[in-house]
């Protein structure tokens, strides 16, 4: 009885208002966002949305208190409760019955297989157990700073008792959080894929070719490369490969990766880089492309293999690890690494570039996905390249701090959407997606840049206004591959796209950010204009890189 009774009391204990609210704020969160989720996802992010709409409607009916407005007659709310209590009812289940419709809006256009259920009560019970923790926490705060208020009472005035008490504790939890329990996740989350960066997949081995990083001969040590960089070297089309496709005598392509057990500190990893790219002659290349690879240091092979049959292997490729974290946990912790590291590599590569002679040097190119295109793009800056232009840029999934992406879609041309820009007359900057917009008949400057970017990318579009603003890519016509039913709710939405975060890649390639090499195809052929190349060449080129069953 005495614990049916502390049941009760902590269930009246609950405002009306903010349970009104926090259902409300459940309902919006079962609506599409970017990618589709499934039910445990799903929970977690609804219990989290309830209880933020909690938190809000408290914050409401405090609002109304704190003002003193004039109370309706006991008869009105209750009347108000049950019209309001009905009318929640009422939207919640019509958003329960259309969740698995919701979903497959997503799955569906991205090619995935549909879903039977999308389990709604499953998804409201994970939901409710994870709201009432994070609400019982928050209980526990607010009662400390209750508790701490009182003890200093008696020698303060209770305003000023309140304000320290919250200071106080606030500050508490800030170091806990911030200090102890984010740092010692950190450092989890750090020791673990250091592990995994010191791992060395299955068929992957030293080579022996003369040209490749970590062979006998090498200046990079082949136990210092990181498993990411050994996948590079070892990976992508051989001579013979490539020759055989094109029917043409083809040459090895150069790959060079410096990883982070290599040097200390970046510059010094950037000049050894530079030092193996002499050795084994990247510059005689007709290409060499400075790419900056993605926080766990992994270059899209879509985005290095597709290149180097488009030239006939005559590409050297030169990137340098600054991190194994994946990208998404990058960007919160220190996005400035891939800046760092990509400007360092490119200052380096570019100095010792620009003395050799303009007619016998290779044409120079940026790559970079995600963090790697974060990174790239500022790195070669008008200022830098002004007295020997580099020859252009391809950049792929920039994340939404990237700066010189979002001045550039800010100033996009009137009439093109955000996901899908155009810039001035298109002559460097050009936007593609899965559904290739570029036009070859389109005139280009000295220099190209390309920016591949697909309308789902939770990576470019989430961004910290989500939070109180309506953002302009939900704006008139959709993405392809976004759903039609995406709706933005403040707070809502905010949630649910960063959610959308940590799976960015949990979908088939040409969705979220998975970069299909079809794409890259037709934008590498954009920047780079291979020679002799055709359509029938591209469209076997394509074919030859479709996922396998």
């Amino acid at each position: 009885m005495k614990f049916k009774a502390l049941f009760v009391a902590y269930a009246n204990s609950f405002s009306f208002v903010g349970l009104a609210v926090a259902t409300l704020f459940f309902a919006a969160s079962v609506s599409p966002s970017l990618l589709p989720r499934n039910f445990i996802v799903q929970g977690v992010l609804s219990g989290l949305a309830l209880a933020a709409g909690y938190g809000v409607g408290v914050a409401i009916e405090a609002f109304y208190y704190f003002f003193e407005f004039r109370e309706a007659p006991e008869r009105v709310k209750r009347i108000g409760k049950w019209i309001t209590t009905i009318v929640v009812a009422v939207i919640l289940v019509a958003c329960l019955r259309q969740m698995t419709f919701w979903q497959n809006s997503i799955r569906e256009l991205m090619e995935m297989p549909t879903l039977h259920s999308a389990y709604p009560y499953r998804t409201a019970g994970i939901a409710v157990a994870s709201a009432a923790l994070l609400i019982l926490v928050t209980r526990l705060v607010i009662g400390s700073c209750s508790a701490l208020a009182k003890r200093m009472n008696r020698f303060v005035p209770r305003r000023v008792s309140l304000t320290i008490s919250v200071v106080v504790v606030g500050l508490l939890l800030l170091y806990v959080g911030n200090g102890v329990v984010a740092r010692g996740l950190l450092s989890t989350a750090d020791d673990f894929f250091l592990k995994t960066d010191g791992l060395i997949d299955d068929g992957v081995e030293q080579p022996t070719s003369g040209l490749a990083s970590g062979n006998s001969n090498s200046l990079i040590e082949w136990e210092t490369i990181g498993r990411r960089g050994k996948n590079f070297i070892v990976g992508g089309p051989t001579q013979d490969e490539i020759s055989k496709f094109l029917d043409r005598d083809a040459k090895e392509p150069i790959r060079v990766y410096v990883g982070m057990r290599c040097r200390d500190t970046q510059r010094e990893r950037a000049e050894l880089a530079l030092e193996e790219l002499k050795r084994v002659g990247g510059f005689d290349r007709s290409l060499l492309i400075v790419a900056t690879p993605t926080g766990t240091g992994w270059l899209d092979p879509g985005a290095v293999d597709t290149i180097e049959y488009l030239h006939g292997g005559d590409t050297a490729i030169v990137s340098t690890q600054y991190s194994y974290l994946p990208s998404w946990m990058t960007i919160i912790v220190d996005p400035k690494r891939s800046i760092e590291s990509a400007d360092v590599l490119f200052e380096v590569v570019y100095d010792y570039w620009k003395t050799l002679p303009e007619n016998d040097r290779p044409r120079l190119y940026l790559q970079g996905l995600s963090l790697g295109s974060l990174g790239s793009e500022v790195s070669a800056d008008l200022f830098k390249i002004f007295e020997a232009p580099i020859h252009g840029a391809l950049w792929s999934g920039p994340p939404f701090p990237s700066t010189q992406w979002s001045e550039i879609t800010a100033a996009r041309n009137a009439d093109s959407p955000q996901w899908l820009p155009t810039f001035k007359d298109g002559r460097l900057v050009r936007f593609t997606n899965q559904f290739s917009s570029l036009d070859p008949q389109q005139p280009w400057s000295p220099i190209r840049i390309v920016y591949l970017q697909y309308a789902s990318d939770p990576m470019i579009f989430f961004s910290p206004n989500l939070v109180f603003r309506k953002p302009n890519w939900i704006y008139g016509e959709r993405g392809p591959d976004v759903s039609p039913h995406l709706k933005w709710y403040p707070i809502v939405t905010f949630l649910q796209i960063g959610f959308d975060l940590p799976m960015a890649t949990s979908v088939p390639d040409g969705y979220g950010h998975n970069y299909a090499p079809a794409d890259y195809i037709d934008a590498w052929i954009a920047v780079t204009d291979p020679p002799n190349w055709s359509d029938e060449a591209t469209e076997r080129l394509k074919v030859l890189f479709e996922p396998k069953d």
